[in-house]
């Protein structure tokens, strides 16, 4: 039995940040978030709504959208980092809330790799036999966890939750995927509520998100162009192959880098980043579906995605939109 991807939902916050909003809390401007990260504006959640309420909304969309029976879902995969709580996972949250009692329920943390992770390993339990429908999640309220007096990470993040469904078919439109991690890295982006040593470095436990901008930004473009061509190469596969290019929406300059030394044209490139800021493991589908919304995706195009942040982390794999 194969793995087909055949439904995809997402859904933000109502609550729009542009720019100016930071203006009174830091020394920064507008011109100056655009020109770095090419972040116009985000979403946040209000201060009683958190990751569960986003990610039942995207769930709820895929299946409105898409007309897809969600009865028979027999395991749920949530990627997140902003959990409502550790434990119960979230993914159990979901399978309460749609009444799936028949689904086994997982949470993975693998950060802004965690969408790619998701079906990466979907694909795995349903081509083992074990399942045959998957929910993949990514979700996030990363205003809940951000460090408001750190100039250069607070205009990042924003919130934001998508959801596909994989399920068993005779023929298959996701390719064989590439996950990996460095965790050599892992002093350079963090969140944490224990002060402990990563890598030999005591780290500064504030429960807020950490990132050393400069280390994740060299490691991202220079990592990642060569898992491209590790991916392309897996899948046999050349770059022109590639009808869109989806990466994390990390940055835009970020993208941008990638794309010049994997040698994409940025024109092929979907992002989120620019409306909805990084909303790391929900960045993936939500430039998927923008992308679908502005009549760029086809039915039968082949989608590059591919995951990279905490860990440090990465996923990706090439998919055929079903349409």
């Amino acid at each position: 039995m194969q793995a087909k991807l055949t439904a995809i939902g997402t859904h933000v916050p109502d609550r729009v940040i542009d720019n100016h909003y930071f203006e009174g809390i830091i020394e920064t401007s507008d011109e100056w978030i655009k020109s770095r990260t090419g972040i116009r504006e985000r979403r946040y959640t209000k201060p009683n709504e958190y990751t569960s309420h986003i990610a039942e909304q995207a769930i709820r969309n895929m299946a409105d959208n898409y007309g897809r029976d969600l009865s028979d879902v027999d395991y749920i995969i949530f990627a997140t980092v902003s959990h409502d709580h550790i434990m119960p996972s979230m993914a159990a949250i979901m399978q309460h809330r749609f009444g799936l009692k028949q689904a086994a329920a997982i949470d993975i943390s693998a950060a802004c790799a965690g969408f790619g992770y998701g079906i990466n390993l979907a694909k795995a339990l349903i081509e083992s036999g074990l399942h045959r429908k998957v929910l993949v999640v990514g979700a996030e309220t990363l205003s809940k966890i951000t460090d408001f007096n750190d100039r250069t990470s607070c205009v990042l993040f924003g919130d934001g939750a998508g959801a596909v469904l994989i399920e068993a078919a005779e023929e298959s439109n996701i390719g064989q995927g590439i996950s990996g991690a460095e965790g050599k890295y892992g002093q350079d982006l963090y969140l944490s509520t224990h002060s402990t040593m990563v890598n030999g470095e005591l780290i500064n436990a504030s429960g807020k998100i950490y990132q050393n901008g400069r280390k994740v930004f060299k490691w991202a473009v220079s990592r990642m162009a060569e898992q491209i061509g590790v991916l392309l190469e897996k899948n046999q596969m050349a770059v022109d192959d590639i009808d869109w290019f989806i990466p994390h929406s990390a940055n835009m300059r970020i993208i941008e880098a990638i794309c010049k030394t994997a040698g994409i044209p940025i024109e092929k490139a979907l992002e989120s980043i620019s409306v909805y800021g990084n909303t790391s493991s929900a960045s993936i589908p939500l430039a998927w579906q923008l992308g679908l919304e502005a009549g760029k995706i086809k039915k039968g195009d082949k989608l590059l995605i591919l995951g990279f942040g905490g860990g440090l982390a990465y996923a990706g794999n090439i998919i055929e939109w079903a349409g």
